[in-house]
């Protein structure tokens, strides 16, 4: 197609996936108080002037101003309708693409949202079971005469920042096969860099997470174990490479093993009429 034509499907496409994601949006309005209670509840609550909530790790949950309350109404429902209208827009962005890959790169695109998907769902599962357990540590470092007020704005950002770091996180193992596949990285390359990239995962939890011990651990654990299961892999997809093209290994200096065994040469074939082209040519040509 011409420019202009792939400029018309963009912009259908495009259009297509912002209707979606604003349909469910305000499907999802009616449902976003329930939705702010599910995304608060691991905030341990405490009532506003109870003497014994000092002595407790907990805060009282608040809204600053007279707009705060609206927006963040807002604001959950647009992110109900990106995550609800997800299958329309990604069915978009393939459609698009399609087109210009071949079928293995179809195949492997295929294989990444077959597995990406869970992948990502699981490091927000992770993140969610995270808060209940992190929160309360955040707020012992309170002082002894102080009350926590805590914004329902700031839930939600601490909220999505943790399943975007933690979804994103399990993504490792997937990138890291994925240049495996396209022989970017072989598995031994991968293996060997396991002390760099167990450090890079710990300072990585370190800094996202809570300043507490168990919210690393829990980052820096999962997403080891899939490093080496990537590096498992790919190790696996080099040996079966290996096999089906001893020469896959080579790099671009050096020179494959030829096979120089003479082979008997046949009979000359006879040309009844030397005035009919051989092979598609005359003695000219």
């Amino acid at each position: 197609m011409p420019l202009t034509e792939h400029l018309r499907e963009l912009r259908n496409r495009l259009g297509i996936a912002a209707l979606s994601v604003v349909v469910v949006a305000i499907v999802g309005a009616f449902f976003a108080k329930d939705i702010m209670d599910f995304l608060t509840e691991p905030v341990p609550i405490c009532e506003y002037g109870d003497p014994a909530a000092r002595e407790r790790r907990c805060a009282v949950l608040a809204q600053n101003g007279l707009t705060a309350p609206f927006a963040t109404y807002l604001r959950v429902s647009l992110l109900v309708g990106l995550i609800g209208a997800s299958p329309v827009w990604l069915y978009q962005f393939w459609a698009f693409i399609a087109p210009g890959l071949h079928r293995s790169e179809k195949k492997y695109s295929r294989a990444v949202v077959a597995v990406g998907v869970p992948l990502f769902l699981t490091g927000t599962y992770f993140a969610y079971w995270l808060l209940p357990r992190a929160i309360p540590v955040l707020l012992s470092f309170s002082a002894d005469d102080a009350q926590n007020f805590v914004s329902v704005e700031e839930v939600l950002d601490i909220t999505v920042r943790l399943a975007l770091a933690f979804g994103l996180s399990f993504e490792l193992p997937l990138l890291l096969v994925l240049l495996n596949l396209g022989g970017v990285v072989t598995g031994k390359r991968m293996l060997s860099w396991w002390r760099w990239m167990v450090m890079g995962i710990a300072i990585f939890a370190a800094a996202i997470t809570p300043t507490d011990l168990l919210s690393m651990v829990a980052l820096q654990v999962p997403v080891t174990g899939l490093y080496f299961l990537a590096c498992g892999i790919a190790v696996l997809n080099d040996r079966r490479r290996r096999k089906q093209n001893p020469d896959a290994g080579l790099s671009d200096e050096e020179a494959s093993q030829l096979d120089l065994t003479p082979e008997p040469v046949g009979p000359a074939e006879r040309i009844e009429d030397r005035d009919r082209p051989v092979n598609g040519h005359d003695d000219v040509t």
